[in-house]
């Protein structure tokens, strides 16, 4: 995410400020990153799955131009992105999980879920719960988990984002993911 930090980052404050124009200049410049995100949302991805990468980004696009949101700084732009890309996925697997009726369950490891995509919604959405309640009990640990996993910054930037050092980050990446390992782990056995 080296891309032209400064020029994000006053074009976002311009686009804050009303500057509707500013966004619009943003984008090619964001697009690339952008597109990586998406991408990496889909790595795992089946071929001719119904919702692909330039969807994803797309849908994610038009959700940023209308955010009421005051961006303070690229890494908080990206962070935003990964937010709303995690929601798009997470609803786009709830719309499965319909279709499907429930079907079988099958419950993942925190590793796993990383290349989760749309063919597994039901692994998509325990994670989403499993953030969820883990962001109740720690929100700053949910964050965490979610810019580097949904997001792809890094220990760097995503600990820019929360304003926080790295090493603390790490720490904390370490206790969120011990938890999710046993939140996922008693729901699979939870399951059986």
């Amino acid at each position: 995410m080296s891309t032209e930090p400064k020029a994000i980052t006053q074009l976002l404050r311009q686009s804050s400020g009303g500057n509707k124009q500013a966004f619009d200049e943003l984008v090619p410049i964001v697009y690339d990153q952008l597109h990586k995100m998406a991408a990496r949302a889909f790595s795992a991805e089946r071929p001719g799955h119904t919702l692909r990468t330039t969807a994803l980004l797309n849908e994610a696009y038009l959700k940023l131009v209308d955010a009421d949101v005051v961006w303070t700084d690229r890494v908080h732009f990206f962070a935003v992105a990964a937010r709303v890309m995690r929601r798009i996925l997470v609803d786009h697997a709830r719309g499965q999980a319909r279709e499907k009726r429930g079907g079988d369950v099958e419950k993942i490891s925190l590793e796993q879920s990383v290349d989760v995509g749309a063919h597994a919604p039901s692994k998509l959405l325990d994670l989403d719960r499993a953030l969820e309640r883990l962001a109740e009990r720690d929100r700053r640990k949910g964050e965490i988990v979610e810019l580097l996993f949904f997001g792809g910054l890094t220990y760097d930037e995503a600990a820019a984002a929360l304003d926080i050092s790295p090493a603390t980050l790490h720490r904390e990446l370490k206790m969120a993911k011990a938890w999710l390992y046993k939140e996922l782990e008693g729901s699979r056995e939870a399951a059986t």
